[in-house]
C-alpha cells in the first residue's frame, strides 16, 4: 500500500482510540503518531509498528509489509496474514476494500454509543 497512514489511521479509528489513548498504550509519542498516519515517517520503527499490531490486533507482519519492509516468504509467497473472523464469508479483500471495512466498522462502533 503506498499510503500506509490511511490503513494505521483507519486501525486506530476502528478501535475508537484517540492518539492521546494509544499513545498512553504504547509508549509512543503523539506526534510520532501522528506523523505515521499522515505518512510523513519514511522509516516506522520495527519496535513501534510491533507496539501498534498488538494493540490494534493484527499481525505484526501486515504492519511490516504495509510500510514497504521485507515479510519472510515461504516458497516464494508472502506468508498469509493473521485471518479475520469475516475472512470465511468475504474472501481476499483488496487493500482498498480493507479500508473501506475499517472506515464501516467505525461508522457501527460510533454508532452504538
Amino acid at each position: 500500500m503506498s499510503n500506509y497512514g490511511t490503513y494505521i489511521k483507519a486501525l486506530r479509528e476502528a478501535k475508537n482510540l484517540t492518539l492521546r489513548e494509544v499513545e498512553k498504550q504504547t509508549e509512543i509519542s503523539n506526534a510520532y503518531l501522528s506523523q505515521l498516519e499522515t505518512g510523513k515517517v519514511k522509516q516506522p520503527s520495527p519496535l513501534n509498528l510491533y507496539k501498534l499490531a498488538q494493540l490494534y490486533e493484527v499481525s505484526y507482519e501486515t504492519l511490516m509489509e504495509k510500510v514497504g519492509y521485507p515479510v519472510p516468504q515461504n516458497n516464494g509467497m508472502v506468508e498469509s496474514r493473521e485471518p479475520i473472523a469475516a475472512h470465511g464469508r468475504l474472501g481476499a479483500v483488496t487493500d482498498e476494500e480493507e479500508l473501506e471495512l475499517l472506515d464501516y466498522l467505525k461508522f457501527i462502533r460510533n454508532r452504538r454509543k
